[in-house]
């Protein structure tokens, strides 16, 4: 029995795969998915053959979770710190980021990038290190439940690892 074109779109959408992230598992292009699921196209038997594969092995393989790859206990800095103590723990462990915290909560982030920018608009690197985060961090990083299957987080930030794991407390 032949598959139908319109469960494509149903199946992804169960599966929470967005049209570029089955792109890039059946290896096509972004744009001929969109064109199958608005009916716009009469894809070759190859094309639907990759889908459906792609389809059937993210529902068959299990996906590695997030808490295979976040690390514990959380690394983080508070609010109140000084910029010059979340270089040195970054650079001690060897991460480019950092959720800032308040009270148990991640209130924001800091990382090499923001510091790096500020210090590349002018202002003076020695006076950014002596700042307190809470003067400089940017927005919290995304937060998912340590069972989030890392695929969906990947897809959720855009294929860079800016963004942080913590297990949902109850």
């Amino acid at each position: 029995m032949l598959p139908v074109l319109e469960d494509i779109p149903r199946r992804r959408k169960q599966l929470g795969l967005t049209q570029t992230r089955l792109a890039f598992l059946a290896g096509v292009s972004q744009s001929i998915i969109a064109k199958i699921e608005a009916g716009n196209v009469d894809p070759s038997y190859s094309v639907v053959r990759r889908l459906f594969t792609a389809l059937d092995h993210v529902e068959t393989v299990p996906s590695r979770r997030v808490s295979e790859m976040m690390s514990r206990p959380v690394v983080s800095v508070a609010r109140t710190q000084f910029v010059r103590e979340a270089v040195e723990l970054m650079r001690r462990k060897g991460y480019s980021q950092l959720p800032v915290f308040e009270t148990g909560k991640c209130v924001g982030s800091i990382s090499e990038k923001t510091i790096l920018d500020r210090a590349a608009r002018g202002e003076p690197l020695e006076s950014l290190l002596g700042r307190r985060l809470r003067d400089i961090m940017e927005a919290p990083f995304p937060v998912v439940n340590d069972d989030t299957p890392l695929d969906f987080v990947l897809g959720l930030c855009r294929g860079t690892m800016e963004c942080w794991w913590q297990r949902e407390r109850s």
